[in-house]
């Protein structure tokens, strides 16, 4: 447990890593800026004036790659019965043909290079085809594309800080705006001082990084989340690239592979249990009570037991007991329990992810905040199409 709304247990017990707090020590001294953007010291670079005349609008298009549109994406989902607009993400190269429309939209185009060409390949295409939109522009303050595309549109354009990189920027400029303009409150996701102050919290950490260091050591490379939340699947989609892109470098890191259960107990569970042992795996559920209740009337039999329940009780028991049998059968896993959906428990979540890959990478001794290999794609792509 490591907070009232958040219950984290892990399979095995782990003796408090000091090398872990150590480490954890020494990265909240530094002050870094980038942990800094997780507080409410952080100053955006957009006032709430400004955005306060832009949540008139219903309509928006969210235009990104990565960790520019994967943590609004987030947001959007895990949140989704508070949110009353509508929002269409763009997060791949847009194949289908994007449809002409007459609404006042918003096009939101988050880029920290400015030059991210799957980004800028579908701005151009909206810009052909919804011809009344107002553009935003989120991108550093230096020479690129979207810069001089901006003056040329007469876009508004905020600033992405330089010392944030794209995968942990969901709480700077790059989730909160888009968190404002769904009606949310962002004050509510920055929770980081008040985390890095209880003992629960950084215990619950330090264990937990252990815990999967240990399994690293140990020759288990490939970390299988379990998600029972349908909402939370594109959370973990940030959560992978965090993990991937911080750790995957000297030929070390995590493989992050997101199964969707109980689905997948259909397909992948055998696997899972007498496959080969080279994984640990991450449970994770959310108590959702708006799940709908099944028609008794239709029930009889063996199944007779599922009169007056709902779907989250089927859910939760799947989940119970799929934790038993891999205790069984001793594969190493860690289990989140999430009462609650709110911008503070997603905020929660958000610094412990952080927080656990910055710790990983230093003990993996890899620099958690490059991704070198990446650009090699992106010059030979280029070099194509020249």
């Amino acid at each position: 447990m490591f907070s009232k709304n958040i219950i984290l247990k892990i399979s095995k017990n782990i003796n408090k890593n000091k090398r872990v707090t150590n480490l954890l020590k020494n990265e909240l001294k530094k002050n870094s800026p980038l942990l800094n953007s997780l507080t409410h010291k952080y100053k955006y670079s957009f006032k709430k004036k400004e955005i306060k005349k832009l949540q008139n609008y219903k309509f928006f298009n969210l235009i990104g790659m990565g960790g520019s549109i994967l943590g609004a994406e987030a947001i959007y989902d895990f949140l989704s019965h508070k949110i009353k607009k509508n929002f269409t993400f763009y997060n791949n190269l847009q194949t289908e043909n994007i449809l002409k429309s007459n609404k006042k939209k918003i096009n939101l185009i988050i880029s920290k290079s400015g030059n991210t060409l799957e980004t800028i390949s579908n701005f151009n295409l909206i810009l052909k085809y919804q011809k009344n939109n107002k553009n935003i522009i989120i991108t550093e303050n230096k020479k690129n594309f979207l810069n001089l595309l901006a003056k040329k549109l007469k876009a508004e354009i905020f600033e992405h800080k330089n010392y944030i990189g794209g995968r942990y920027s969901v709480l700077s400029e790059v989730g909160m705006l888009p968190a404002q303009l769904m009606g949310l409150n962002e004050r509510k996701f920055k929770k980081f001082n008040n985390l890095i102050n209880s003992n629960l919290f950084l215990n619950s950490l330090i264990n937990n990084v252990g815990f999967i260091y240990k399994n690293i050591s140990n020759g288990k490379k490939n970390s299988v989340i379990l998600n029972y939340d349908e909402k939370s699947e594109n959370f973990f989609k940030w959560y992978q690239q965090l993990t991937a892109e911080s750790l995957g470098k000297k030929s070390k890191g995590i493989l992050p592979v997101i199964s969707t259960m109980p689905k997948d107990n259909h397909s992948l569970l055998q696997l899972y249990l007498d496959g080969p042992k080279d994984k640990f795996f991450t449970f994770f559920g959310v108590i959702d009570n708006k799940y709908q209740k099944f028609e008794s009337k239709n029930l009889f039999n063996k199944f007779s037991i599922l009169k007056n329940k709902r779907i989250l009780e089927i859910i939760k028991s799947q989940k119970m007991a799929t934790e038993v049998v891999f205790r069984k059968k001793n594969l190493p896993f860690r289990s989140f329990d999430v009462s609650k959906r709110s911008e503070e428990i997603l905020g929660e979540l958000f610094c412990f992810f952080i927080l656990e890959t910055i710790l990983l990478g230093r003990l993996l001794k890899v620099n958690p905040f490059d991704q070198p290999s990446v650009e090699l794609i992106k010059t030979e792509t280029r070099k194509l199409l020249i």
